[in-house]
């Protein structure tokens, strides 16, 4: 998997996943065209965040400096991202596939956000994985205390993503 490609080590780790009644292929065209904002849970959660974007899609995340770092059509999508997550601002750092696995500056971390897809009989079980690893022993102890805080609300966003994708691909049947 893309994933473990470009993030087999990791300090922190959240998974979550669903089954869909719908084909890899109605899930992936979903996941790539949903606008997340349509939940009212993840639209306010990510506005505490400071991203007011009108519209969060996949294609918006990137242009907040999410970056693809690798997709397999109906399989997967990985993004990435680097900064120091724990501050306001976040001090995002230009990362992309090329230089994602290099980037090693102390006091940050990097991010990969999974979501990948497997299609069974009758239907697709969709998972999102998030890992970050932590480039120092400082960060990963700022980041650890953000993570003992926004844990929950990041589960909380990535399982209202989850339902909205299940809602609108099964609907296309």
């Amino acid at each position: 998997m893309l994933i473990d490609e470009f993030m087999p080590r990791f300090d922190f780790r959240e998974t979550h996943d669903i089954s869909i009644g719908a084909t890899a292929k109605d899930v992936f065209r979903t996941l790539n065209e949903i606008d997340f904002c349509e939940s009212f849970i993840v639209r306010w959660l990510l506005r505490l965040r400071g991203m007011s974007a009108a519209n969060v899609t996949l294609k918006e995340l990137r242009k907040l400096r999410f970056e693809t770092l690798g997709e397999c059509e109906n399989r997967e999508i990985l993004l990435g991202l680097a900064g120091k997550f724990w501050t306001i601002n976040g001090s995002l750092q230009k990362v992309d596939s090329s230089n994602f696995r290099e980037f090693n500056e102390k006091g940050f971390a990097k991010a990969v956000w999974d979501f990948s897809l497997d299609e069974l009989a009758g239907g697709t079980v969709l998972t999102t994985e998030t890992r970050i690893k932590c480039l120092d022993s400082e960060s990963r102890k700022s980041f650890g205390f953000y993570w003992t805080f926004i844990r929950p609300f990041s589960g909380l966003i990535r399982r209202e993503m989850l339902k909205l994708i299940k809602i609108k691909a099964e609907s296309l049947n």
